[in-house]
């Protein structure tokens, strides 16, 4: 009997072996093609959808319009042709006329047509002929009014002022007398600000510290390295400056990849989904000399098995082909409020490449897998502060600092975690009245009212990486509660554990209840629930004081590991749809509890994770499960205790 789950597990756009430019084209093309169907008479609106956001429908409506034109802008800048590109330029000139029905509206302060000004932008600058050309003399001169109105406008400090620069940009391109380059001056030298050293810059000023993939794919490092290729003959140093920051940039990044082209899911935006892979092909785009051991045909694997992956994901795509909302599936629960139908569209910045020509060594070289000199690495990141690793074939970070600076729905479970997994995802909560509700992998979560309601760490306090082996740091949840908590990579000799310890000191009367990674919690054979098992097949265990789930996704567990511990190991099934890769899934989660008391509680927590991908690099996943307390760094602990005190 085969199983269950092969029956849906293709896509549109599986036969499509994504190697070539012309594969990559094909793709884009066949994702354009369903928005045909979406798009209102005068082309300028795309309506995919009819959900809420913080913006008006028409804002969300010229996402779906604005968006794919990343992909389109690309191709047709290649060289490339498409069949539907007029739908996109009678969508230029009826959204900016003020007297269309279509009219997008003009911009106000802060106002979510300002994102969409930066594939605008980006449009008229590497698609002018295609694009800006056909348009007559009236409609050129309501675009350019339409965008230049922002620059009147105020703009949020973020990495929104990179879209300003890409309106302007856009402008001077097509040789606009509305460009303002002092604005765009200015807002470049603002920006420059926000570089804090390594090739990373925050996601705002001084004091943010949020360091995610808006950081790189999703808009700053991908528009730093667009501006280089395009402003190249008008702002030489700057470009540079801007190609030296990638060079040293991509040394980090390259640790967020696994082998089969996933990378760590961590912090907002999870929809844009392949976006995250436009940092590579925005590489080749600006032509960056890149560092060893990376090669063209190492970057060109990572950006295409990256899009090869999304193209095979069936839940990404509705049935007629349009991308849902989510990540691995169609999911409204993971969303955050700037979240529309047309705003997955986003990851449309990964077809930059097609912008390339046949003859740029992207193309030619051969694709490489990813580099044996990264593989079964560890790597202390002090900017983000994060710890990255691939031991044993796992893919994951610890983290511990970051957190968003304004409202994120579910801020906790995006950014305050200990640790994210390329293999497993992250979860977050549909409730916080139940441990099931809660999403709560990789947290400490506590309860201070018996269960009733718990919290999890999200402002972190006093973060710091300390002598290159541990991240240490503190969490107040309640006046008279604090939590020391210390992260501990995988050593080479127990490569799929990883430690942590808690210090708690606590006034109140607690209940703790700790998470390691979430698993796909379903039979293989059957898609029915997982069943105990104590052996290698798949299955539950719940044994004293750890808790582990076996499934065809791999394995996962957690075990106390302090001498007198007294908390008790569960397999939580967990709410469906909390989790971003698996709609359904098991969490083996240690509970316990804890006495209001001037003395520290101490937790110490090994967290087993093998993916199924990498069962062929261990002999038997079971003696590494078995060999934990032999093999784990507690001499690290007794450091701990001694060099450390509030």
């Amino acid at each position: 009997m085969p199983p269950v789950v092969s029956f849906f597990s293709k896509t549109q756009y599986s036969s499509n072996p994504l190697e070539t430019r012309d594969d990559l084209a094909k793709f884009l093309k066949d994702l354009l093609n369903p928005l045909a169907a979406h798009t209102s008479p005068g082309g300028a609106r795309i309506q995919l959808g009819y959900t809420g956001t913080h913006y008006d429908d028409v804002a969300a409506q010229l996402e779906g319009f604005s968006r794919p034109i990343w992909g389109l802008a690309a191709l047709l800048a290649g060289g490339g042709e498409y069949e539907g590109t007029s739908r996109w330029v009678n969508g230029f000139k009826n959204g900016t006329d003020p007297e269309s029905e279509e009219f997008w509206g003009d911009m106000r302060d802060k106002d979510q047509r300002m994102v969409e000004c930066s594939a605008i932008g980006f449009t008229l600058a590497v698609a002018k002929d295609k694009i800006w050309d056909p348009l007559p003399d009236e409609a050129k001169k309501n675009l350019e009014n339409w965008l230049a109105i922002m620059n009147g406008k105020e703009m949020p400090n973020t990495n929104w002022l990179w879209f300003r620069v890409f309106a302007n940009l856009g402008l001077s391109k097509v040789g606009s007398k509305r460009f303002d380059a002092a604005r765009m001056k200015a807002d470049l030298d603002h920006l420059d600000t926000f570089y804090i050293g390594d090739g990373w810059s925050r996601d705002g000023p001084e004091g943010i510290v949020q360091l995610d993939y808006y950081s790189s794919s999703f808009a700053i490092q991908f528009a730093q390295l667009a501006y280089s290729k395009l402003m190249q003959k008008e702002d030489p140093e700057r470009c540079e400056e801007f190609r030296n920051r990638a060079r040293n940039f991509v040394k980090d990044f390259v640790h967020y990849w696994d082998e089969e082209g996933r990378p760590i899911a961590f912090g907002r935006s999870m929809v844009y989904r392949f976006a995250m892979s436009s940092f590579w092909g925005a590489l080749a785009f600006a032509d960056v000399e890149l560092p060893a051991p990376l090669t063209w045909g190492v970057i060109k694997g990572l950006q295409l098995r990256n899009v090869r992956y999304w193209a095979n994901q069936p839940g990404a795509y509705n049935p007629d082909g349009t991308l849902t909302i989510g990540y691995n599936y169609l999911n409204m629960n993971m969303t955050e409020n700037y979240n529309s139908a047309g705003s997955v569209y986003w990851c449309c910045k990964s077809f930059v490449t097609l912008a390339l020509p046949e003859t740029h060594p992207f193309w030619t070289s051969k694709e490489e897998p990813y580099p044996e000199a990264l593989r079964g690495t560890t790597k202390f990141l002090s900017n983000p502060l994060h710890i990255t690793t691939n031991l044993g074939g796992h893919t994951f970070l610890l983290s511990s600092g970051q957190q968003c600076s304004y409202p994120v729905k579910q801020s906790a479970a995006k950014y305050g975690k200990f640790a994210y997994s390329s293999a497993f995802g992250y979860s977050v909560p549909s409730g916080n009245l139940t441990l099931e509700e809660l999403g709560g992998d990789n947290t400490l979560a506590l309860s201070n009212d018996g269960g009733e309601t718990w919290k999890c760490r999200r402002e972190t306090k006093e973060a710091r990486i300390v002598d290159g082996r541990w991240l240490q740091s503190m969490w107040y949840p309640w006046n008279g509660v604090k939590v020391e908590t210390w992260l501990i990579p995988p050593a080479e000799e127990s490569p799929l554990w990883h430690l942590r310890v808690h210090r708690i000191r606590t006034n109140q009367k607690l209940q703790s209840a700790e998470g390691g990674f979430a698993l796909f919690g379903q039979q293989a054979l059957n898609g029915r629930a997982l069943e105990p098992s104590s052996g290698e097949d798949e299955g539950i265990l719940e044994s004293g004081n750890r808790a582990r789930a076996t499934s065809l996704a791999g394995v996962v567990g957690i075990a106390g590991l302090e001498a007198d511990s007294r908390r008790v190991g569960k397999a939580l099934r967990m709410d469906p749809n909390t989790n971003l890769v698996e709609s359904r899934t098991v969490l083996p989660t240690l509970i316990g509890e804890h006495s209001a008391s001037e003395k520290d509680h101490w937790l110490i927590t090994g967290v087993f994770g093998l993916p199924s991908s990498a069962f062929q690099q261990h002999e038997s996943w079971l003696n590494e499960w078995e060999k934990k307390a032999a093999s784990l760094p507690l001499s690290l602990f007794r450091s701990l205790v001694q060099a450390n005190a509030y």
